[in-house]
């Protein structure tokens, strides 16, 4: 009986993610509707591991920047019957992760309390746009990864990178080693593949990020003088041109070439769900950390569905033509093709 209830449950994933992409007008490609398949293996070795306490086999899901991994995966944990289940963003994740530190600081094990904090009871934790830059966060990374396999938890997880190309400095690679056999051994590597990056042919801009546009001139009167004002982020004070109700505006020397971080990129995208970006340079006129403080700000405001206006004297396809040239900025060149361009309004 208990075999009748996988297939039925295989069965009832597949179908939920075929009415999910009906929904959404979405026509899923043949790599898309394989990857929905495994996904409902996945779904059904959850269901057998509750009825049996086996261990379920993880999945690594990387591929290219807008092949519908994300979009999947949500879908996915979405229709998963369990309310035993987590779903964290890598920026989101480690923000987190660093103040549950600090709360339990005075403890003997502050790192793997934090965690416990963040993963609680859960049976399922799915760990969106995994990538690896900072030798710090790849220690922290492999923490987690320990305590979730040594717990036995099902990991879901996306990214642009399959597990050996995480952490690619060259200098900072041996660091993220043992996550990277972490990871190998305990996961199912799976690639989803492709020609088509989707977001290049999205035609929804009704909401969220893709509602923004990148702007030769600020559709909105620039803000008066007086409007200037210091937002506070954990006891530190950043300068910006306006912070009206629901609206942030700022230049991108205020947001990317001072030293902000993503902690105050999260805290005004919760605060902000609107903001206006002046004066957005071409990409190499930007230094490597303003670029990679670029990068960082799309992945949080495309991940809280900020509705954000660029505007800029270059083009967006010159701007991404340049992008282009640095490694790890696909992911935002993709990201920035949801925006409506008005070269072409």
């Amino acid at each position: 009986m208990a075999s009748v209830g996988i297939v039925k449950e295989e069965q009832r994933l597949s179908a939920a993610l075929d009415a999910a992409a009906i929904r959404a007008g979405i026509a899923l490609d043949p790599a898309q509707l394989l990857l929905v398949d495994r996904l409902a293996i996945l779904s059904a070795d959850i269901e057998r591991r509750t009825l049996r306490r086996s261990t379920t086999q993880s999945l690594y899901i990387h591929g290219p920047a807008g092949r519908g991994k994300s979009w999947l995966a949500d879908a996915f944990f979405v229709a998963l019957p369990t309310a035993r289940k987590t779903r964290v963003h890598f920026h989101r994740f480690f923000d987190d992760l660093h103040r549950s530190i600090q709360d339990h600081r005075s403890e003997r094990d502050a790192v793997e309390r934090a965690i416990y904090d963040l993963t609680g009871n859960s049976q399922l934790l799915f760990f969106d746009e995994l990538h690896v830059h900072d030798s710090g966060d790849a220690r922290l990374l492999t923490r987690l990864l320990e305590h979730v396999f040594r717990r036995k938890l099902t990991v879901l997880a996306t990214s642009n990178y399959a597990p050996d190309d995480l952490l690619p400095d060259p200098i900072w690679h041996h660091i993220f080693e043992p996550g990277i056999d972490l990871i190998k051994n305990n996961m199912e590597v799976y690639e989803l593949g492709g020609a088509t990056d989707y977001r290049t042919t999205h035609e929804d801009h009704s909401t969220g990020f893709a509602a923004g546009v990148w702007a030769r001139e600020s559709p909105t009167p620039e803000p008066r003088p007086e409007e200037a004002t210091n937002l506070a982020v954990r006891g530190r004070q950043f300068p910006v041109l306006a912070a009206r109700p629901g609206e942030l505006r700022a230049t991108f020397a205020q947001l990317c070439g001072s030293p902000t971080s993503t902690i105050e990129y999260l805290a005004w995208a919760r605060s902000f769900p609107r903001w206006v970006i002046n004066d957005v340079p071409n990409f190499d006129d930007a230094d490597a950390e303003a670029q990679q403080r670029f990068i960082n700000l799309i992945d949080i405001l495309v991940d809280a569905d900020v509705c954000a206006t660029f505007v800029s004297s270059h083009s967006l396809s010159s701007f991404l033509s340049i992008a282009s040239r640095r490694p790890d900025a696909f992911r935002m060149a993709s990201r920035l093709q949801l925006l409506r361009d008005s070269d072409d309004l």
